[in-house]
């Protein structure tokens, strides 16, 4: 990671502002912040889409068991889970003329594009459409992890002071809300306006695909800095203070990557404050796939109504656009198990959507929706603080690797949640439609999607708030063999 405006571990001598940047010197200008925000709409197309249209493609449109449709929505991060470490740290050790990380937001986008375009392509039902949809989505889980690791990572690169980073990170949040409100109401209508089943579904691929390459190209330019260098978030010069023309900060050092993967792992290791937040994270990414995966079955079967789902997804995702700057007053562990509180108090109420009036259960849903804002919040602000901090103390470029840990935490959590609630489905139950409408399902399947959709997201999310109150635990090396180079074992100076 490069550590912006120090040079040797002295503040570097702030330059004069130029017109139309930020008073305070380093700050990202406008340009910057809507640039790096536009990246959630890759990152939110790709959580909602198939969190919301793949699981029932599989079951309703081609055929697929229950069991067997979440081992596919499954599988693609699981190959995250091994490929996101290594895409971080080809990152970190990149140097181009478009600087260490935009290269990877550009191309890894929009090959993401066009895996969601084949994802949905649906050549034929049954078999031969399942095996599409398996292919495609691997190709777009691994092009995802091209783009998310390195534009996780970027936060930490473009701003030198926490405030700053967390207005980086609220720009993001709320764009997520954006693009999970337009993919998460537009891509059902499409569904259904294109005829439902094979061809619908090809329709909301297509429309899909078109969003996430906005995305890519939107947040590559947004990021770049004129007159650049080789290092850095976009393109910012080494050894040249101040900010670039768009006010994205110059690296005043250079800093080496760890001199191996396994010495990045060991930093994160060492650090308590980073891996509670990952033991939370991935509690609460299950929380977020099992709703999104869910919310066409409750719609289907416990609201009776199947075009509602666009009405839930909005009701979950508005507040992402109109509470982000309430939840930015609040910091930490403290602010998240107030968001986590909201969140769990509007899934339990979901338990009695059958006797509630519809407007009822949207109040609900906005009210999960409501605490799901401040914990993305709060989680994606912590992750480039513990970056920081991390190459701070290290003296190393560690954000690549650290990011791509935290992306395959979220990636593999998110993707659990489908596959756990299917499991659900099967234990109740539920029987699979190969004909594009829902079937007719038993007292027990119906219990079976209501009580997963409410009481099993509300449990994971409180687990991840007791999870995270270790995140405010000093950090401590380990106690071994010395190893000052890397900054990872010696002993505490203090013990």
């Amino acid at each position: 990671m490069t550590v912006t405006g120090t040079a040797g571990g002295r503040p570097a001598a702030p330059l004069p502002p130029r017109a139309g940047t930020p008073a305070r010197a380093g700050a990202p200008t406008r340009r910057t912040r809507f640039g790096y925000a536009s990246g959630s709409l890759v990152s939110g197309t790709f959580t909602t889409l198939p969190g919301l249209l793949l699981l029932p493609y599989l079951t309703d449109t081609l055929g697929v068991g229950a069991a067997l449709a979440g081992t596919v929505a499954f599988l693609p991060k699981a190959w995250d889970a091994v490929l996101n470490p290594f895409v971080g740290r080809a990152s970190d050790r990149t140097r181009s003329r478009w600087g260490a990380r935009r290269p990877y937001v550009l191309w890894g986008g929009l090959l993401t594009a066009l895996g969601f375009a084949l994802t949905f392509a649906g050549p034929a039902p049954g078999s031969a459409g399942a095996w599409c949809a398996a292919a495609g989505y691997l190709l777009t889980a691994t092009a995802f992890a091209f783009f998310q690791v390195p534009y996780v990572a970027m936060p930490a690169e473009l701003a030198d002071d926490e405030a700053d980073r967390m207005r980086l990170v609220a720009g993001r949040v709320a764009v997520i809300g954006i693009a999970a409100l337009v993919t998460g109401a537009v891509a059902p209508a499409l569904v259904d306006a294109g005829g439902g089943g094979l061809p619908g579904h090809r329709w909301a691929g297509l429309f899909g695909a078109a969003v996430v390459a906005l995305g890519a190209l939107w947040v590559f330019a947004g990021t770049a800095v004129s007159g650049a260098g080789t290092s850095g978030v976009g393109t910012p010069g080494v050894g040249k203070p101040g900010a670039g023309a768009s006010g994205t900060p110059r690296t005043t050092r250079a800093v080496a990557a760890q001199p191996s993967l396994r010495a990045q792992f060991e930093a994160a290791r060492a650090d308590p404050p980073f891996m509670a937040l990952l033991r939370c994270l991935v509690l609460q990414s299950v929380a977020t796939g099992v709703l999104l995966a869910g919310a066409p079955y409750f719609a289907d079967h416990v609201l009776h109504d199947s075009s509602g789902v666009g009405a839930l997804v909005a009701a979950f995702v508005a507040p992402n656009l109109l509470t982000v700057p309430l939840w930015s007053r609040l910091r930490g562990p403290r602010g998240y198990t107030l968001a986590t509180a909201l969140f769990t108090t509007g899934c339990l109420l979901f338990l009695a959507s059958p006797v509630l009036p519809e407007g009822a259960v949207l109040v609900t849903m906005a009210l999960a929706g409501t605490g799901h804002a401040g914990q993305l919040l709060f989680l994606y602000a912590m992750l480039p603080d513990c970056i920081a901090r991390g190459t701070g103390r290290t003296g190393r470029r560690e954000g690549g690797v650290l990011s791509g840990v935290f992306t395959t935490v979220e990636g593999l959590g998110v993707a659990a949640g489908p596959f756990l609630y299917g499991l659900v489905l099967q234990l109740t139950g539920y029987v699979s439609s190969g004909t594009g409408d829902a079937a007719a399902q038993s007292a027990t399947a119906r219990a079976g999607i209501l009580a997963g959709f409410g009481a099993l997201p509300a449990l994971a999310a409180v687990g991840a708030a007791l999870l995270l109150r270790a995140y405010d635990r000093p950090y401590r090396p380990l106690i071994g063999g010395p190893d000052t180079d890397t900054g990872i074992r010696g002993r505490d100076p203090a013990g």
